[in-house]
């Protein structure tokens, strides 16, 4: 199975960076993983409702313009539906027996996915009620797709760091 994730705005710490980097090549093992980054509009001071969803519209057709038709997206809004690792494995295991080969999972800039963004969306996932900078649900993204992987390959039992080697 391919996994695209498509996230606004650029990962610059270093830490955050390794952290993709580790779990990404313990993903190779199970699942194909490309990481795409666009670029974000920055938001102006006092920035009213029109401008921000100029800004979210700009950001949506990055995203949308590294959308494959077919694929299977999954939009990571703090408005969609809440799922613990299990679940969401068990989702993506059936997608898979479904004949879907390829899904792209979309973290949107600070202001969030926009409307068109989210309509393309066959479904909406939410790591928790509070908002995350895009790096840290990055690399919480690359954590958890591990563990869902992992949990379905290995069954459910705690994944520890002696799994991954």
């Amino acid at each position: 199975m391919k996994i695209t994730l498509v996230t606004v705005g650029k990962i610059k710490e270093r830490y955050f960076e390794d952290a993709i980097k580790e779990y990404s090549k313990r993903l190779g093992r199970y699942c194909r993983l490309d990481i795409i980054q666009v670029q974000d509009e920055k938001t102006p001071d006092g920035a009213g409702e029109a401008m921000e969803r100029q800004i979210k519209d700009k950001e949506g057709q990055r995203i949308l313009s590294n959308i494959k038709d077919g694929a299977y997206v999954i939009a990571l809004a703090i408005e969609g539906r809440m799922l613990s690792s299990e679940e969401l494995a068990s989702r993506l295991q059936k997608l898979g027996v479904d004949g879907i080969s390829h899904i792209v999972f979309v973290i949107g800039g600070s202001l969030g996915l926009s409307d068109e963004v989210m309509r393309r969306a066959d479904f909406a996932l939410s790591f928790s009620k509070m908002t995350f900078p895009h790096q840290i649900t990055c690399g919480l993204f690359c954590w958890s797709r591990y563990t869902e992987v992992t949990v379905s390959w290995l069954g459910n039992r705690t994944i520890s760091n002696r799994d991954a080697r």
